[in-house]
């Protein structure tokens, strides 16, 4: 498929598999003012009521630009739960991020298994990016205490040039993003003073340059850091 949105025109996804399972998202060029590729399966406290997840999704070989969004992005609502997410042989360019793990207080669910690689980026401001704080939420309903469990991303063989900011990994204070694997990432072109900005999330990290956060180093076994 060939999408085409105006890029300053906001919420216009390209493509949103919600509470899908089983589905294959392939050779597609899409221009957007919003994500690319976004996966979903609910909001909130409703999406945690009606608990039907997306999984077993692959995404590959899509390319495209979003000055606003990113390439592709998991969530931000996901509280039916996300896992066995496969993208690969993404090329994204002129975005504001590559790829993006989306959550936030309140969501609930889970995000596991994503399988992230072979990715090129070209003046991507954020190549990769995990966030929270969306404060975006359907009614005063949602449950604070309702917080998401991400566990298991894993990306490798990332080449960016020309990004303007190291990758962002921002976890929630009390539900740790864990068990995070990247290997042969490089992001090229970014200036001197760029640093990794982490916080509440833990992992293993293997020819990752330039130099990950601490968070990343995780002490002992590394086995579970595996594509197989």
């Amino acid at each position: 498929m060939t999408i085409l949105a105006p890029l300053n025109a906001p919420n216009t996804d390209g493509i949103d598999p919600d509470s899908c399972t089983n589905v294959c998202i392939e050779d597609c060029y899409i221009e957007s003012g919003d994500d690319l590729v976004a996966v979903k399966s609910g909001w909130d406290q409703y999406g945690i009521a009606m608990a039907l997840p997306s999984s077993n999704i692959i995404v590959r070989r899509v390319s495209g630009t979003t000055p606003t969004c990113s390439g592709v992005g998991i969530g931000s609502e996901m509280s039916g739960g996300i896992f066995n997410i496969t993208i690969d042989h993404l090329h994204v360019w002129n975005s504001a991020a590559g790829v993006r793990i989306k959550t936030d207080k309140g969501r609930g669910g889970y995000i596991a298994n994503i399988k992230i690689s072979n990715i090129t980026m070209d003046r991507v401001k954020v190549p990769i990016r995990f966030s929270r704080g969306s404060n975006d939420h359907p009614d005063d309903r949602w449950d604070p205490k309702a917080v998401p469990k991400v566990k298991g991303i894993y990306i490798t063989n990332v080449v960016s040039v020309n990004s303007t900011k190291a990758p962002v990994l921002q976890g929630i204070k009390d539900a740790q993003f864990e068990e995070i694997c990247m290997k042969n990432i490089s992001l090229l072109g970014l200036a001197a003073s760029a640093t990794w900005q982490c916080e509440f999330v833990s992992g293993f990290t293997s020819q990752v340059f330039p130099s990950p956060c601490p968070q990343l180093h995780k002490n002992g076994t590394s086995s579970w850091c595996s594509f197989s």
